[in-house]
């Protein structure tokens, strides 16, 4: 019979992960309990994706406020240092500015404006407008951005950014002095020592600081590279990807997980004889109509997955065949066309009017951002996520 269903996406429950747990067989076991429980079956192609929050807790990767702060202290010393471009976020930055502030003496916070990297709004486009304020050239004091704008609470969290950073930095026993501007230069009119906080444009910003002759530039990537007193640590990403575990610590983004993803690949394969994918996923790469807020705040959607999930898709816009090749059919003679035409297809279909509009973004992405949409952020409790039959296509 002919099967009716493409792709699926569920949501699989697991245990509770602690630090030092058999991540590998609790997922495999979960996977294939679930397949049982529902009574649906393994396939080759399946996709297992895992989120990157209970690797890093099964990796027991956490670092103290403490530890950033020493770690931040050893790099600037008891310099004033400027931090720029962070994120609105209490549980993606404000930690990490805990730890910052603890490690210097002051802070001078340059945010970006009208919104931070991710879509997070300080003050409203209509707000700017009205005040004939240009974001690209202008830099505001806080005594003018307050008079200008008042005080400017998220829309979703109800928090004023600008009061909650400034009472956590003197709080921590650092001074803090507020700036609002967009060309990373300048921060370098208050002091030439800079922790950039962006996170996709982390590099550039770096190399713009570094050639009108800051003195010391750390990216968030920098900090936590190493264990500060037996601490967690990421290499590659340093605090990137983080989020708040206490008020007095952060979780980080897992470290070196390719070997999980090839041994849960392998334990399905011992299991089931099916060959699937297997993916850790963090934050998907999809933005808010509403809030306007990217969700991307992870440094990649994909810190390790499957050889086999490299690449983008190479398909045909069903619709496209249907309204121009094949405009005349109906019917069981569109069906076979356009079947016809999907197996015909070799190589790469860039440039390919049948294809345009078909999204040719990486296949760890698309996937992990349904991954994410499925597993959500709260009570779920499915960390781990079956996607079934995305490589399925109109002839399957």
């Amino acid at each position: 019979m002919e099967r009716k269903i493409g792709t699926v996406s569920r949501g699989v429950r697991c245990p509770i992960i602690r630090e030092g747990d058999d991540l590998a067989s609790i997922v495999v076991e979960s996977v294939l309990d679930a397949a049982k429980s529902e009574d649906f079956a393994i396939r080759d192609r399946d996709v297992i994706a895992v989120t990157e929050s209970i690797v890093a807790r099964s990796q027991g990767n956490y670092a103290s406020v403490d530890a950033i702060a020493s770690d931040v202290h050893a790099k600037f010393n008891d310099e004033t240092v400027g931090v720029i471009f962070p994120i609105l976020s209490r549980n993606r930055f404000a930690i990490c500015l805990r730890g910052i502030a603890k490690g210097v003496k002051k802070v001078v916070l340059m945010l970006s404006y009208p919104s931070d990297e991710v879509g997070n709004e300080l003050v409203s486009l209509s707000k700017l407008d009205d005040a004939g304020i240009n974001p690209y050239s202008d830099v505001l004091t806080l005594e003018r951005y307050r008079e200008l704008f008042g005080e400017n609470k998220h829309e979703f969290t109800g928090v004023d950014y600008v009061a909650y950073y400034g009472d956590l930095i003197r709080e921590c026993g650092a001074e803090v002095e507020f700036v609002f501007a967009n060309n990373p230069k300048t921060i370098l009119n208050y002091t030439k020592n800079v922790i950039n906080c962006d996170i996709h444009t982390r590099a550039r910003t770096k190399r713009i600081l570094k050639e009108a002759g800051a003195d010391k530039v750390f990216s968030l990537d920098d900090i936590m590279t190493a264990p500060i007193n037996g601490s967690g640590y990421n290499a590659v990403y340093g605090l990137l990807g983080s989020n708040k575990s206490t008020e007095d610590s952060v979780k980080l983004f897992p470290r070196e997980c390719n070997d999980l993803v090839l041994d849960i690949q392998k334990q399905i394969l011992d299991r089931t004889g099916k060959h699937v994918e297997v993916m850790v996923y963090g934050d998907g790469a999809f933005k808010d109509p509403v809030g306007k807020i990217w969700e991307l705040a992870d440094p990649c959607v994909s810190p390790a997955y499957t050889p086999g999930l490299e690449g983008t898709p190479n398909e045909l816009k069903l619709k496209y065949l249907a309204d121009n090749d094949f405009a005349n059919l109906s019917g069981e003679a569109l069906k076979k066309a356009i079947e016809d035409k999907i197996k015909e297809k070799d190589g790469s279909l860039v440039g390919n009017m049948a294809a345009q509009g078909t999204t040719p973004r990486k296949l760890t992405d698309l996937i992990g951002s349904l991954c994410d949409l499925t597993s959500g952020s709260g009570d779920k409790g499915t960390p781990v996520v079956l996607v079934q039959g995305y490589f399925d296509n109109y002839t399957n």
